[in-house]
């Protein structure tokens, strides 16, 4: 039996040699909480030992990042520091590899101003765009996982006291990540493998649309692009051609709609952590793509301020299909973090779209554009995927097909 200890360095490995592909004489660029340095340091020994040519850091602090927009001086909002900026460029521009760890209270900036939230969001959606596109365009190899801190351990396991939260929800993610005490990389192939088996029933479809139904009030139909494809589990980087998984964990397949083909009403399913607060009891209205209508219960002004900070956030960039059976749903646990929570449910994004379109290579921006793939500085999942969630899809020759049938796939 392995040790907690051992499976977290595993873990680490996992991340670096399924997630990323570390290529020797790689550069490893690792965003990750100051308190969890530990963790950042495990990975660091790992890409050394797998031959990375240098690790670098970019530190992020929950505390200070509150007492910032608590008390910075209002226009420091509306802009980045360019060392920052270069960071990022330097990063991806050279083909290094991008590990963000993904590790904070899911309501650190409750109560902070949701305008000084939407201005930041926007400074950096402009001075990081090259960054950004590089990673949606899959140009350098990039990994977004998730370790456990205390105050997001008692938001999941609020009963359990600090310790036992804590070991609970490393165990869940341990899980979630295949390692489970066998051979940990073996498991997350296999896994991938499943994933593409999906994708390619999916391919074999050529659907032109999807409607969404279930007793939450969900009624939508999502036209999809001529020409779009099915994808999940491990990509490929453009430039190395070498595949990586782009999230540990993951259990979703996707596509992208037509920018102006989304009509009526979708319902979330769970709860949504959103720059530091929880958006609940929320949903849109959709017409010709766009937005109309945004209500919540819970953070309807962060939620409406996260679709208006351009024009591309207020239409949806990503629909992705997630069984309600699978293992982080099985698990029946409300995690407050989107890359678990999207891998527990289907789910859609507003904002930037994944260019999942063949020959998208060869395309300039307004070649995508045309085809229906939607832009924006932002891309927020949010889950949509429940027990009796219905799925028909309609073929390029009009015949309808059961694509999720009582929240699972039908084939």
């Amino acid at each position: 039996m392995k040790t907690l200890a051992q499976r977290q360095q595993e873990y680490a490995r996992l991340l670096l040699t399924e997630g990323l592909a570390l290529q020797k004489g790689q550069m490893l660029a690792i965003d990750c909480p100051v308190d969890q340095a530990w963790f950042a340091r495990l990975c660091a020994h790992a890409a050394y030992e797998l031959g990375c040519r240098e690790v670098v850091m970019n530190w992020n602090d929950d505390a200070l990042t509150r007492e910032k927009y608590l008390h910075a001086e209002n226009d420091v909002f509306d802009s980045v520091h360019s060392w920052t900026a270069d960071f990022f460029e330097q990063v991806s521009a050279g083909g290094g590899a991008w590990l963000a760890v993904h590790a904070s209270d899911p309501e650190n900036l409750q109560g902070c101003d949701p305008d000084r939230i939407q201005r930041a969001q926007i400074a950096s959606g402009k001075a990081l765009e090259n960054f950004r596109r590089r990673e949606t365009n899959n140009e350098f190899p990039w990994c977004v996982c998730s370790i456990p801190t205390e105050k997001w351990a008692q938001k999941v396991f609020p009963d359990k006291p600090v310790a036992e939260a804590m070991g609970a929800l490393w165990e869940t993610i341990l899980t979630a990540a295949c390692v489970d005490g066998g051979d940990a990389a073996a498991n997350w192939r296999a896994h991938i493998e499943e994933l593409h088996r999906r994708t390619e029933v999916l391919n074999s479809m050529e659907l032109r649309t999807l409607r969404y139904q279930n007793a939450l009030g969900t009624d939508l139909t999502v036209a999809l692009p001529e020409g779009h494809y099915w994808a999940g589990g491990a990509e490929k980087c453009v430039t190395s051609g070498v595949p990586f998984s782009a999230n540990i964990p993951t259990e979703e397949v996707f596509t992208l709609p037509v920018k102006t083909g989304v009509n009526g009403i979708v319902y979330a399913s769970k709860p949504l952590s959103l720059h530091g607060n929880v958006v609940e009891d929320f949903g849109f209205a959709l017409k010709d793509g766009k937005i109309v209508r945004a209500f919540a219960a819970k953070g309807e002004a962060v939620l409406k301020k996260a679709i208006a900070v351009d024009e591309g956030a207020s239409y949806l960039g990503e629909v992705a299909l997630v069984p309600y059976d699978s293992p982080i749903s099985r698990s029946g646990l409300l995690f407050y973090n989107t890359l678990f929570d999207e891998n527990a449910s289907c789910h859609f994004a507003f904002g930037e779209a994944y260019p999942c379109i063949t020959g998208a290579e060869g395309m300039d921006q307004a070649a995508l554009e045309a085809r229906g793939m939607n832009r924006s500085m932002t891309h927020v999942d949010f889950m949509v995927g429940t027990a009796d969630l219905e799925i028909t899809g309609e073929t390029k020759d009009g015949k309808k097909v059961p694509i999720f049938r009582d929240g699972n796939f039908a084939f």
